[in-house]
């Protein structure tokens, strides 16, 4: 019987790491160390060792980030919602688990090639070596699992910045992961992290030489830091999702997957229903439907006045409010309802706050508009060119390529929720880090991966 090197490696490595620390000197800490120079060190190690073992060893290792994700998705979905106090634990489940499903892995690295009289050409997706990754509290784990599997297919290791507020959910993901990576036969530290991450730790892994990458997925600030950062950079940046409705739509369709969309972990996805654009003929009937649903309309002029000075604070959203649930944010101005509540629906102007600003909770704007080239020029202001994300409820052919063509975002969804877009009942693979201001779009382990050409000169043309 044969045995492979890796197999011989992989068994080596569980011998060291079970022998007694006083006789030798181990280097696992399953990824979490206390100075972020330390863990950008492990990870590199990490990463050299990686790239030494075969694909198919590789493919395992991310079998075992996937298995470990989905046992842990209802522990993770908890975690998040008691440590950030944000988003519905039902939902968070649900993105852990389409992260661990539906993220591409090493199918994603398709080679190239050409043939002819000079000989053959390859042309191979290569890593970059280790990749800074910050992480948002708003998908403290799914961002982590999406990005570990596309970056780890691609041959590279991770340091992950997390976001403070999110950090003990955040590193028990990278714990858990990396524990999953060495129990498969893959290195130690392949993912790594800080037990307390902050600005000052963050800026270390931007600028730190061994980086040669940094994927940023939160706020303007965030991203605007890592294009700053003199390395190549992945932004994933906010976003002001609108849902123009026209008069062709299924308006009772359209009613549900709005409010499914919107309240969606309490809008925390920078891709989620942010305001309603409707033309007149049909908004009645809209609102009628939308209430079949789970929400509450607030026509009150004092109620909605009492909202917006809960939730704008000197022209920007109070954060304490973010992901926070319906019926709580209504309790804070003394409106008491059923707990079950998923939205808050209202009218208002285009320019009111609630439509020019990205609120990331279940309060919905809706607009009306006399008709479909108005909503489509309302669409396009709202959404301020972000190019993020989009929605349309339409049988209108010519609405949908025209509304398209005008906003230009990233994910446009047609005819359903807008979580279809990132692969939760609709067709296509997952990312959490969707990079608009930088081009790549949806990202996967193709977008961590760098071309190399390889020429052979007069060879291996055989037409």
């Amino acid at each position: 019987m044969s045995i492979e090197i890796d197999d011989i490696r992989a068994l080596v490595a569980k011998v060291i790491r079970e022998m007694d620390n006083e006789h030798v000197k181990t280097d696992i800490r399953h990824g979490i160390f206390s100075d972020m120079n330390d863990a950008i060190d492990a990870a590199e190690r990490a990463q050299l060792e990686l790239i030494r073992i075969s694909l198919d060893k590789r493919q395992k290792i991310i079998q075992a980030i996937r298995d470990t994700a989905k046992e842990n998705a209802e522990l993770f979905a908890d975690m998040a919602v008691e440590e950030t106090g944000m988003g519905r634990v039902e939902d968070k489940i649900v993105k852990n688990l389409v992260a661990a499903e539906k993220t591409p892995g090493l199918e994603d690295l398709r080679s190239e090639s050409a043939s002819g009289d000079n000989g053959l050409t390859l042309v191979e997706l290569s890593p970059y070596g280790l990749i800074g990754s910050i992480t948002p509290t708003t998908n403290p784990t799914e961002t982590v699992i999406n990005n570990a599997i596309g970056m780890i297919a691609a041959g590279n290791a991770v340091v992950f910045s997390p976001h403070p507020t999110a950090k003990n959910t955040t590193i028990k993901a990278i714990t858990l992961l990396n524990q999953a990576i060495m129990k498969a036969g893959g290195p130690a530290n392949l993912i790594t992290s800080v037990e307390e991450p902050s600005i000052e730790q963050a800026e270390v892994l931007m600028k730190h030489k061994k980086i040669r990458m940094i994927v940023a997925t939160g706020g303007p600030g965030v991203v605007k830091a890592a294009l700053s950062s003199g390395k190549k950079a992945i932004g994933a940046g906010a976003g002001n999702p609108p849902a123009v409705v026209d008069e062709t739509a299924d308006i009772e369709k359209a009613a549900k997957d709005i409010i499914d969309g919107c309240s969606f972990d309490n809008n925390l996805p920078c891709t989620s229903e942010k305001e309603v654009i409707v033309v007149d003929s049909v908004a009645d009937y809209l609102i009628f439907n939308m209430k079949k649903h789970a929400v509450y309309e607030m026509e009150s002029p004092q109620e909605l006045k009492k909202l917006e000075e809960l939730l704008i604070h000197d022209g920007k959203v109070n954060k304490k409010y973010i992901g926070k649930g319906a019926a709580y944010i209504l309790s804070q101005i003394g409106i008491q309802c059923e707990r079950n509540i998923r939205a808050i629906i209202m009218e208002t102007a285009a320019n009111h706050p609630f439509v020019q600003l990205e609120l990331m909770m279940p309060v919905l704007p809706i607009v009306r508009v006399k008709d479909i080239d108005e909503a489509i020029r309302v669409a396009v202001e709202v959404e301020h060119g972000f190019r993020h994300t989009a929605v349309m409820h339409s049988k209108n052919i010519d609405n949908l390529t025209n509304f398209a063509r005008a906003i230009q975002t990233t994910i446009f969804v047609k005819n359903g929720p807008s979580f279809a877009g990132i692969g939760v009942g609709g067709e296509g693979y997952t990312t959490f880090t969707i990079a608009g201001p930088t081009g790549e779009g949806l990202t996967s382990a193709k977008n961590f991966a760098r071309k190399r050409r390889c020429v052979l000169i007069d060879g291996l043309f055989i037409r």
